[in-house]
């Protein structure tokens, strides 16, 4: 088995094994990754890879945005900022603009950096419980 087919293998089963908080942490790193891919696809001219990574990006927010439970308030303030790194995103893709990129990018890093803090406090509060 070549290294390209061992590593997806590998990344099939971490997906498959992953709780759902982590999996949420894997989807902020993958669409911080795909904005970042993007933004150096511009400087480098190549704009479809930039779309394409760009398109990414996006399909993760709208993820994000499709699995809200619409019946708590604080899903409400996420929707607004989901709404408004998706417009972001394809402001960036229509008009290859690295600054529309950067905000929508340092949005999720913050968003990611507080779903992780809020991932270690449940684990040692679980841990402390034990």
């Amino acid at each position: 088995m070549d290294a390209a087919k061992m590593a997806a293998k590998y990344k099939s089963q971490q997906i498959l094994t992953s709780s759902p908080e982590q999996l949420t942490l894997m989807l902020y790193n993958g669409a911080i990754r795909f904005i970042d891919e993007s933004m150096i696809a511009i400087d480098k001219k190549d704009l479809q890879k930039s779309h394409n990574a760009n398109m990414r990006a996006q399909d993760i927010v709208r993820e994000f945005i499709a699995t809200l439970d619409m019946s708590y308030d604080i899903a409400k303030g996420y929707y607004q900022l989901y709404d408004y790194v998706e417009f972001r995103l394809i402001q960036a893709n229509l008009k290859k603009d690295k600054s529309q990129l950067e905000e929508a990018k340092q949005i999720l890093v913050e968003l990611r950096d507080a779903w992780e803090q809020a991932m270690k406090l449940v684990r040692n509060e679980q841990a402390t419980v034990r």
